[in-house]
This record gives C-alpha cells, structure tokens and sequence, in this order.
C-alpha cells in the first residue's frame, strides 16, 4: 500500500501541476471498487508516503490520492474543496479535505476553518 500511495502522489503532483483544475480533480474521482482495504491504513499509507517523497506535497495531492484508493476499495469518500480569506496576509487561501459518511478522515483538522465550495463525488 506504501509504494501504491508514493506512486500516486507523483501522478496526483505532476496532475496537479500539468493539467487544468477540472482535469487534475478527476483522478480520485474513480468508479467504486470492491478491493478490501481499512480507511486507517490508506490515511496512514498517504501521510507516511507525503512525509517522504522529495517533493512537497500538498492537502489537493493528498486528498486525491486518499479520495481515490477508498473509492477503489469500495468506500465513498468525497473530496471537498473549501476557500477561506486569510485576515493577516489578505491573500485566499485553498485547502481540500476528504469525508466519509461525514467525517473527515483526511484534511480535517483545519476543514473548518474554509467555506465549502464544492465536492467531487
């Protein structure tokens, strides 16, 4: 699952990087699968490899990734996109967070700070 979740953070960062935002969004928007695998060990699988690629991974690569290896397996997760006005440096911020069946299991920690923009299923 480690090796799975480092090759898909360099498609999800060379994605992002490359292809047009609505492009780049469908890579964890994958048909549902039936593979068996936790949620616990797909988050661990995602942070431990973001942790330890040479590149700088973001909360959108991260969360394509999660997004996509629970759809495969069977899990509905869906990936929100939120935006929040940062008051100190005036700039807009972006951040990206997954839930499943309401909880974030992904990105969640600072979800609430940003207004919901959309979801990708």
């Amino acid at each position: 699952m480690l090796i799975e979740a480092v090759a898909l953070l360099a498609l999800a960062s060379a994605g992002t990087a490359l292809l047009p935002f609505r492009r780049a969004i469908r890579f964890g928007c994958v048909a549902r699968g039936d593979r068996q695998t936790a949620i616990d060990d797909v988050v661990w699988a995602v942070e431990t490899a973001s942790r330890r690629v040479p590149w700088r991974t973001m909360c959108i690569e991260k969360g394509l990734v999660v997004q996509r290896l629970l759809r495969s397996a069977g899990v509905d997760a869906i990936l929100h996109y939120g935006a929040r006005h940062h008051h100190e440096t005036r700039k807009l911020e972006a951040h990206v967070w997954v839930t499943v069946g309401g909880t974030a299991v992904v990105g969640g920690a600072e979800a609430g700070e940003f207004a919901a923009i959309t979801t990708y299923p």
